[in-house]
């Protein structure tokens, strides 16, 4: 069982900067989904951002040590959560930032495998460790980060019921589809799915699965292949899917879906936020940081 988790916020946030085709926002909303990291937007009780929940779901997952990897111009999560590189102290997590800085010749981050790259480059003690991923405008459950954490698998995703998703359809039909084998065992991972290969993807229960970003990996042998990832070909970045398949590649049998069927609220555009708020007024009346684990 390990400790650390290593959350995504370094992204450039482009979806959620488009123009919001709602008229439920307010101006302040508008402004901060315009200028902050989407984890940053407040959206919870008393204006705090989603990325609180997150990191309350991660304490009663029993994670300790959280490294959040933001952008070059990511001062504003020093100021919500510590003002040091290393070692804040936040209700009891101990918060480090890593730096995910966009190579000379590009206008925007080179993907998640590159910030999860230069993340394990900052703090090479994760090489020699396990550690778990995920992404920080996601809402993950703390049952979901706590599979991450006991798994004995080297390798490890929440492999999400796709039909448990609350979004709209025909968003739910862009989500990339994984093959599992009959013990759960990664095989492929399909982006763009159509309609007509899905039988083919179903697995043992006859459910078809998707990942939302929430990994495990074993820090030694998952290094070479964040190193060596290659550019996605239409996307012009490095993504972690395509890590995780590569060290299936190479190591088959060592990264299981573990199956879970529950929403899981996703800050991507503007019109996310009403939803995102409204399902923290439900779920999380309040920021109850004494919970135990």
């Amino acid at each position: 069982m390990h400790n650390n988790l290593v959350i995504l916020a370094g992204g450039a946030s482009s979806r959620m900067k488009k123009e919001a085709i709602t008229t439920n926002l307010s101006p302040e909303e508008i402004a901060q989904a315009n200028e902050r990291s989407k984890g940053l937007i407040g959206v919870g009780a008393s204006g705090r951002p989603l990325l609180d929940y997150l990191l309350l779901n991660a304490k009663k997952a029993g994670y300790q040590n959280i490294y959040i990897i933001i952008g070059e111009q990511g001062g504003l999560f020093k100021e919500f959560y510590g003002s040091e590189m290393k070692n804040n102290d936040f209700h009891g997590l101990n918060i480090s930032f890593a730096v995910q800085y966009i190579p000379e010749g590009r206008e925007k981050p080179f993907g998640t495998a590159d910030a999860l790259f230069q993340a394990v480059e900052q703090y090479p003690e994760l090489n020699t460790q396990q550690y778990s991923v995920c992404n920080s405008d996601n809402l993950y459950s703390a049952a979901a980060l706590l599979a991450l954490r006991e798994t004995e698998s080297p390798n490890a995703f929440i492999s999400y019921d796709r039909d448990a998703l609350a979004f709209p359809i025909e968003r739910i039909s862009r989500f990339a589809i994984a093959k599992l084998d009959k013990n759960n065992q990664l095989l492929d991972i399909l982006e763009k799915p159509t309609a007509d290969v899905l039988e083919e993807y179903k697995d043992i229960d006859g459910k078809i699965r998707v990942s939302m970003n929430a990994f495990k990996f074993n820090g030694a042998t998952l290094y070479t292949h964040l190193k060596n990832c290659p550019v996605h070909p239409e996307r012009d970045e490095k993504e972690l899917p395509t890590v995780l398949l590569n060290s299936v590649k190479e190591n088959p049998g060592t990264t299981i879906g573990i199956a879970f069927s529950e929403h899981v609220p996703d800050l991507t555009a503007k019109e996310d936020i009403a939803d995102v708020k409204e399902y923290l007024q439900k779920y999380y009346p309040d920021l109850n940081w004494e919970t135990k684990n």
